[in-house]
């Protein structure tokens, strides 16, 4: 004998059926959801990573524009940046003290500023404490050519910062004879070469713009003894030492082959703005 069918049954199933399709759905949006943030995360990460990549190549281009205009007064050059994910501050009134040691009255101070970009290590991590250099070295004084820019990254507290100042160069420019007197006396030229980048307020820049150099004037300094005549030349050398900032002291010797000594501050003053 064929047993009736039970509606209720039939019903239960149906019911059944709704339920495990409304959590499948369910879980293959949740599913959708993840994944598209996750890959979100992945995008935007990358994009920030190429930022900061693209942010060192823009550096680099405004360190080329600032040496190639810094001794011609009144010329100007600029470099464009593009910055979403970070940030670029243009920050003044570091403290600059250059000294020639052993002779009195030979030292120059001033002002001088530098540019930093930032960002978070969620783009970007190279380890907490982490310190390099992609321009320069970390000496604030050289005897040699090359660029007057350092360049370096450094991790600290969730951020890394990529910074850009300038160094002091000095050398031995020339040796002169001239006649004191009854006497010819030896003086050795020493020049010290100075780039101030001129910021007039802290600035935060963040979306597409140029960043502008422009020299407004080089000077010159000279430092002559207290007779105007040169300093007597001491044990046949000088030692030179620069304070940049929070940086650590820095020097430098010039051997000397002279019986006086003239030195000589030249200081490009380049003004720096977006």
């Amino acid at each position: 004998m064929k047993k009736p069918k039970n509606p209720l049954l039939f019903d239960k199933l149906g019911v059944s059926y709704t339920i495990s399709a409304v959590i499948m759905t369910v879980t293959a949006i949740s599913l959708t959801l993840v994944a598209a943030s996750y890959a979100y995360q992945i995008l935007e990460q990358q994009r920030g990573a190429t930022e900061f990549d693209v942010a060192m190549e823009s550096i680099l281009a405004f360190n080329d524009a600032l040496e190639n205009i810094a001794w011609k007064p009144q010329a100007s050059r600029s470099a464009r940046f593009t910055i979403s994910y970070g940030q670029l501050d243009l920050i003044p009134n570091i403290d600059l003290k250059v000294n020639v040691t052993d002779y009195s009255g030979a030292s120059y101070s001033s002002s001088t500023g530098y540019i930093m970009y930032r960002t978070k290590t969620r783009y970007v991590s190279f380890g907490e404490g982490y310190q390099s250099y992609f321009l320069g070295n970390n000496r604030t004084l050289s005897t040699g050519a090359g660029s007057y820019g350092r360049g370096s990254i450094e991790q600290d507290s969730g951020w890394v910062y990529m910074t850009l100042s300038y160094g002091v160069r000095v050398m031995k420019a020339s040796t002169i004879e001239t006649n004191q007197g009854s006497l010819t006396v030896r003086i050795n030229n020493v020049d010290i070469w100075i780039i101030r980048m001129n910021i007039t307020k802290w600035s935060t820049n963040i979306g597409d713009f140029d960043l502008k150099a422009k020299c407004l004037d080089v000077t010159t300094e000279t430092r002559a003894g207290p007779e105007g005549n040169g300093y007597d030349v001491l044990n046949g050398r000088c030692n030179i030492a620069v304070q940049l900032g929070a940086n650590p002291l820095d020097m430098a010797t010039i051997e000397l082959d002279g019986d006086k000594v003239v030195f000589n501050f030249v200081i490009a003053t380049v003004h720096v703005s977006v």
